[in-house]
């Protein structure tokens, strides 16, 4: 039924149930009208109306909750849906955007694979330029430096000392830029032994303590999918440094509903109602790539927990335990 018709027999329902009443009622107009006449005439255009408008009501409420849920879908919420009611053109009004909501998450995680692969071969290729380049030019600065130290008279041997110190310094620093660009630890050793890693050295370099839940023996993930882990564990860890104020921040990985939970919560001041920036929308967009579920809510402790639920797939042939992972 087209929109048209049904609002029209919506409206002709309680016009004619009106005329009928007024034709078997014991109601009269004189002229000119009484009180009273216009007093029952008035009840009744109001209780048209009132029938009019609960009518209305019912029947476009389809359209009422499609408009709420267009005003509030996220697509890195996916799953959202309408139930399909009514009928002729609402329902099929209903059935098209839900089948857009559908096209539109597939379009979004398909780009957004794409955009994310080609970040991580970018980080890969400016942290072997990193290590490469400018590694190799700071040893070989460290190496005449250290060459000039032995041999320069005594007066400058404390210039040079300090100068050779600050190349190491920068260094060092390049060596940690390109480790955080590109996890070789994840590569050669697995998930388990690269988060342990990311987490001692936000024990080092940070006033951060981050206490380790990392239980050996989980289900095979794949690259990708350990991949995701690692980087929103990464990232979970780098705002609670950053914004939370913190001074504990627990870090868990572990069996859980078919598949693996990461669970990173701090004792810091929590998110309180600040919307999510765009870093959680970074993870929430990683966490889709492998079929992932991210949360956040309140911490026991006053803080924030945030969880990543990652699925096993069964038919992902890259997925597997990894060679150098212990899985004692």
């Amino acid at each position: 039924m087209r929109l048209f018709w049904r609002v029209f027999w919506l409206n002709a329902l309680v016009g004619v149930v009106a005329t009928i009443l007024l034709m078997v009622g014991p109601w009269t107009v004189s002229v000119p009208i009484r009180l009273t006449e216009a007093l029952v005439l008035l009840a009744g255009l109001a209780a048209m109306l009132l029938a009019n408008a609960v009518l209305l009501r019912w029947g476009l409420a389809p359209l009422d909750r499609l408009s709420r849920m267009m005003t509030t879908v996220d697509l890195l919420r996916p799953g959202q849906r309408l139930p399909v009611t009514g009928s002729g053109e609402v329902a099929a009004l209903i059935e098209t955007f839900n089948q857009m909501l559908h096209r539109l998450e597939t379009e979004r995680g398909t780009s957004s694979a794409r955009a994310l692969s080609a970040q991580e071969g970018e980080r890969r290729r400016v942290a072997r330029e990193l290590h490469d380049e400018i590694g190799q030019s700071l040893t070989a600065l460290l190496l005449d430096l250290k060459r000039l130290t032995d041999q320069a008279p005594p007066p400058l041997r404390r210039e040079l000392h300090h100068a050779q110190e600050t190349a190491r310094q920068s260094l060092e620093e390049v060596r940690r830029i390109a480790r955080r660009l590109r996890p070789d630890v994840l590569e050669d050793l697995g998930l388990v032994s690269a988060l342990t890693a990311l987490a001692a050295r936000f024990d080092t370099h940070t006033t951060l303590r981050v206490r380790r839940d990392l239980r050996p023996g989980l289900p095979p993930l794949s690259p990708q999918a350990e991949l995701v882990v690692y980087r929103i564990a990464q990232e979970a860890l780098t705002n609670v440094a950053r914004h939370a104020g913190a001074t504990v921040t627990e870090l868990s990985l572990t069996t859980a509903g078919g598949g693996v939970l990461l669970r990173v919560e701090d004792d810091g001041a929590g998110m309180g109602d600040a919307p999510e920036g765009a870093g959680i929308r970074g993870m929430r967009e990683r966490a889709l790539l492998v079929g992932g579920t991210l949360t956040l809510r309140p911490g026991n402790g006053g803080g924030t927990c945030l969880t990543l639920h990652v699925p096993i797939d069964p038919t992902d042939p890259a997925g597997g335990p990894h060679p150098s992972e212990d899985p004692s």
